[in-house]
Formats: structure tokens, sequence, C-alpha cells
């Protein structure tokens, strides 16, 4: 690992990483010298990520916690408090794309499956971070956005309306922190060849496409102490 390391002892979270964006990030965010907090579904990932992590040099805390699950969100808070006594980074990189369906022919469950994931899972980790984010001398928060929120494409309902439902409720947030250490943005990374990308347009080639590792260096400056904007939408620029 390099001398010179950006995110140097910062203790970040990302979820969604066990596998594409939120997997470059950890990885990225390790060789920076942060302390990766690594929230995903599947543990066998994320013990392949550890490895991966410590073979760098750097140090990681696993979390298998499906975001579904509201009583396991709860009690991501104390546990960091009780360890770290502070959030410097979060980045809320999980997200479902739900069903590309008329939207009279989307199931209820399914219509709560991608709101729970999207957008309720997100709100609950601000309430539940935003005390350790404000502990931190420059808490930064980076939440995963889509052009989806605003192209509003037919067949796209659910994971369009929960995207832009996201940036409102990012936008109020950032609003609330405004007179604190914490800036909260979005970022919305484009066409990347990702395992929901490749389930949205299975016919697509994924070598044309931008791959997750080159979003790594806009997350390193989103997250460092110096990033000063505060409620944007920065587009990831190929």
């Amino acid at each position: 690992m390099a001398d010179s390391k950006q995110l140097q002892d910062r203790i970040a979270l990302i979820t969604g990483a066990s596998r594409g964006i939120g997997r470059a990030v950890a990885l990225a965010f390790a060789k920076e010298g942060a302390h990766t907090i690594l929230l995903a579904r599947t543990r066998g990932a994320l013990e392949a990520l550890d490895d991966e992590i410590q073979s760098l040099g750097g140090t990681c805390t696993l979390l298998p916690i499906n975001l579904a699950k509201s009583d396991k969100i709860e009690g991501i808070g104390p546990t960091i408090l009780d360890r770290w006594g502070k959030l410097d980074i979060l980045v809320a990189n999980a997200g479902i794309l739900g069903p590309l369906s008329p939207l009279g022919h989307i199931s209820e469950k399914d219509w709560r499956a991608v709101l729970e994931i999207n957008l309720t899972a997100n709100w609950r980790l601000i309430r539940i971070l935003d005390p350790l984010l404000r502990l931190s001398d420059a808490g930064r928060a980076i939440f995963v956005t889509s052009g989806a929120s605003r192209s509003c494409r037919a067949y796209w309902g659910p994971y369009s309306v929960t995207k832009a439902a996201l940036e409102a409720l990012v936008k109020t947030y950032a609003k609330e922190v405004e007179t604190t250490n914490v800036k909260a943005n979005m970022l919305s990374p484009g066409a990347v060849a990702t395992g929901m990308r490749a389930q949205a347009y299975p016919g697509e080639d994924p070598e044309r496409l931008t791959q997750p590792e080159a979003l790594t260096d806009l997350f390193i400056v989103m997250a460092a102490a110096e990033f000063d904007q505060n409620g944007k939408v920065i587009d990831f620029v190929r």
C-alpha cells in the first residue's frame, strides 16, 4: 500500500459491499487507509473480500445483514459507537432493480420489496448513523442514485420512483446537516458493468460499459474531509 493515503484511519461503512460498485469501493478505501465496515447479505462473498483486503494490508469488519430486516439495522449504530466512537464515511450503495413491468402488473409484494431496500433502508441508516457521522470531524455520506430517477422510463416504475425519492430524502438530510461537519451527497454512476445492469440489459456487452473500479476515484474524492459540497447529485463522467 502507498505511503500517502487519502483516507488514513477513517471509519467507513459500505452497504452492498460484496460485489459490483460496493466491492470496488471497499477495496479502494482499504488501499487509501480506511477501516471498512462491509455490509451485505452474502457472508461467503464478504469473507472473500476480507481476504483480499487483508492481502492489501488493510483491515475491515464484516456485517452480514439483510437491509430488509429493520431489527438488524438497528444494531449497527450501537456496535459502531462502542467500537469506534464515530463514523467518518457512509457509502449507501445497496439497491435492487425490482420488476421491469407495467405499473398495473407489479405486485404489492414486489413494490414493497424495492421500496424497502432502495428507500426505507437508507432512511433507517440516516436515522441510526447521523449521530455517529456528527461525531466525526468530517462526516461524509454518499448515496448511490441513478439517472432513472429523472428519465422515468416506461416499465421501470419501482426503481425510478425509489431513486427519485432517495434523492429527495438525501437533499432533505443535507439541509438538516448544513451547519454541521457532515456533508451528504449522491453519486450517479451511469451505465456500469454490474449484476443489476446485466439483469436489466441481459444482451448487453459488459466490456463496453464503465467498470466498477473506474468509479472509485470519485468516491474517494467525495469521502475526503476536504470535500465541501452538500446536497448534490454528482454524475460520473466516463
